[in-house]
């Protein structure tokens, strides 16, 4: 078993290396990047800004265009650097690391990577790993929480509805999970906003914010009420998203079973209903539902929360990922891509070390590297 382990690992390193080139490549490509919005700043949007650049050199003229004395400026590759002195562009270009070749930035973001060290932010004036740091609790606290109440729902929820297949509790609770699949987690958000945080109809939940400002003036029960009350519709609107499809996989996962030889056999002996089902179905149903685990929480924490961050103004990872996408923050960008991956990696890995956990009779090692 630790052989594998251990090329799960150094099979990470050729994943990893080419997600992070693909996006690279990606990102050079894309219009917009940190210094065409210094250079627009410059033109007129920020004043201070255009001091610093152009040092006295230049004045600022009617509706904040930079009028500058000397007028020998070369073409520019930069949409909007007509105007503006070669310095000024070199300048802003060292700023952000833009002088070196595309290769030599990538090899040294790579090396730094490495030791997890991600550069300062170009817009937040603090470092990358003090931002991550910052806004993972609150990432954490979704993806825990929505996690753990998907698995308490779905898993009673698809042993019912397998074990009174057919039914009318069969029936109107799948007319539930469909519609619970078919519309994304993010309607569902914005439906609870509207019913529940002062939409249209009743203001009883915050609708910004994981703690109110006087959280720290609060007794243990008080920050406790006042947490879980600002998170309530966050975590509901992720469940309500994401329960539909661990329902049915629990679902078809017992139907399974509950065709098979051995669950004949064990009624033939006579053992009650209840014995069978969670003496012998249970294990063996569940394998591919509990081993799930680990992957379902990060798809939660990363991915299915990112939406909902936004929507609810909570200041956590997926926020910080869309915000740094929009105002093209590189260092920001490929941290929390980085990060996402490697974790991606790791808990796919995680993921076949609880299969085995779950039941000793799996040895991936045989079956080599997948």
């Amino acid at each position: 078993m630790y052989s594998y382990i251990l090329k799960r690992l150094l099979l990470m390193i050729p994943t990893l290396l080419g997600i992070m080139l693909l996006n690279f490549i990606i990102v050079q490509a894309a219009p917009g990047g940190p210094v065409e919005q210094t250079i627009a700043k410059i033109r007129g949007v920020d004043g201070h800004m255009s001091q610093r650049f152009t040092g006295g050199g230049s004045d600022m003229g009617a509706g904040g265009q930079i009028h500058h004395t000397n007028s020998n400026s070369t073409e520019s590759k930069y949409r909007g650097a007509q105007g503006l002195e070669p310095e000024i562009i070199a300048e802003i270009e060292k700023m952000y690391g833009f002088d070196k070749p595309a290769s030599d930035r990538f090899l040294d973001m790579l090396v730094r990577y490495v030791t997890f060290d991600f550069g300062t932010s170009f817009f937040r004036d603090t470092t990358v790993v003090d931002l991550i740091i910052e806004k993972l609790p609150v990432s954490i606290s979704l993806g825990l929480w929505s996690t753990l109440l998907v698995y308490l729902i779905s898993i009673p929820l698809g042993i019912r509805k397998a074990v009174k297949e057919g039914s009318a509790f069969d029936l109107w609770s799948s007319i539930v999970v469909i519609i619970a699949y078919a519309i994304p987690g993010f309607l569902f958000a914005v439906l609870l906003i509207v019913l529940f945080a002062g939409g249209s109809y009743w203001d009883i939940f915050p609708l910004r914010g994981l703690v109110s400002d006087n959280w720290h003036e609060l007794g243990l029960f008080g920050k406790m009420v006042d947490y879980f009350w600002h998170i309530a519709l966050p975590v509901l609107a992720m469940v309500l998203g994401g329960f539909a499809t661990l329902t049915m996989l629990c679902k078809n996962s017992f139907l399974e079973e509950i065709r098979k030889q051995y669950v004949t056999t064990a009624r033939a002996k006579g053992c009650s209903e209840h014995r069978v089902l969670y003496g012998h179905i249970f294990r063996n149903a569940l394998l591919i539902v509990i081993a799930g685990m680990p992957a379902a929480f990060i798809s939660m924490l990363f991915t299915g929360a990112m939406l909902i961050e936004v929507i609810f103004s909570l200041d956590g990872l997926g926020l910080l990922a869309f915000e740094s996408v929009l105002s093209r923050d590189y260092p920001v960008m490929f941290a929390t891509l980085y990060i996402f991956s490697l974790a991606g990696l790791l808990v796919n890995l995680i993921g076949d070390l609880t299969y085995v956990w779950v039941d000793p009779r799996i040895d991936f090692e045989k079956r080599g590297v997948s």
